[in-house]
């Protein structure tokens, strides 16, 4: 029986087939990869920056519904995001936050033209749904309605019940918005509450 031919032994890989190339495919990919998502966050930045700036705006508009127009000012108070002095001396719109149970809480808080605490809208946040997110219902923010801009203390408002540390958060992010009204309208830096609470969670 005759023998079967010799097979040619498979040429061994060169270091371009086995190495390089790979490397240099899987860089290629990376860099398309990450054009594309660059050009995509390029594309999105715009839009998503002008809706923000709309629900901000839209904040401002419902903490003073009188005003036309808000002028940006400066602020160096730790937790406020946005400091505006309304127009036709109609007041000044606070956002400021606070870090609460689980997340940041945000409040957005209004002073008219003698100090008082004019409005303030509880902002989204995601605290314990049913319990820190309660902090941003009329139950809980209508509390600060009528009272001067002076800091206050958790004696001072009715607490969310189970929610100690949200409610907290939310009062802290409000005397963050005091502090900053008052150095807008060139007040004086009020002193710091005293709280007869103990215990508290």
């Amino acid at each position: 029986m005759a023998n079967a031919p010799d097979t040619p032994a498979a040429p061994a890989p060169t270091l371009w087939n086995s190495l390089v190339k790979p490397a240099v495919v899987l860089v290629l990919i990376c860099a398309i990869v990450g054009f594309l998502l660059g050009s995509v966050d390029n594309l999105t930045l715009p839009t998503i920056t002008a809706n923000r700036e709309a629900r901000a705006w839209a904040t401002y508009n419902a903490l003073i519904p009188e005003a036309t127009d808000f002028e940006a000012l400066s602020c160096d108070v730790p937790g406020v995001t946005a400091l505006m002095e309304a127009d036709d001396d109609l007041g000044y719109a606070v956002i400021a936050q606070s870090k609460g149970y689980s997340s940041q809480v945000p409040m957005a808080v209004a002073f008219d033209d003698e100090g008082t605490i004019a409005n303030v809208i509880g902002m989204d946040n995601t605290e314990t749904p049913g319990l820190g997110t309660k902090v941003q219902l009329p139950d809980f923010t209508d509390q600060f309605l009528g009272r001067a801009a002076e800091p206050l203390t958790i004696d001072d408002i009715d607490a969310v019940t189970g929610a100690t540390i949200s409610s907290k958060a939310a009062l802290a992010a409000v005397n963050e918005a005091i502090e900053a009204y008052r150095s807008a309208a060139g007040e004086a830096p009020a002193a710091a509450a005293t709280s007869t609470e103990k215990g508290a969670a």
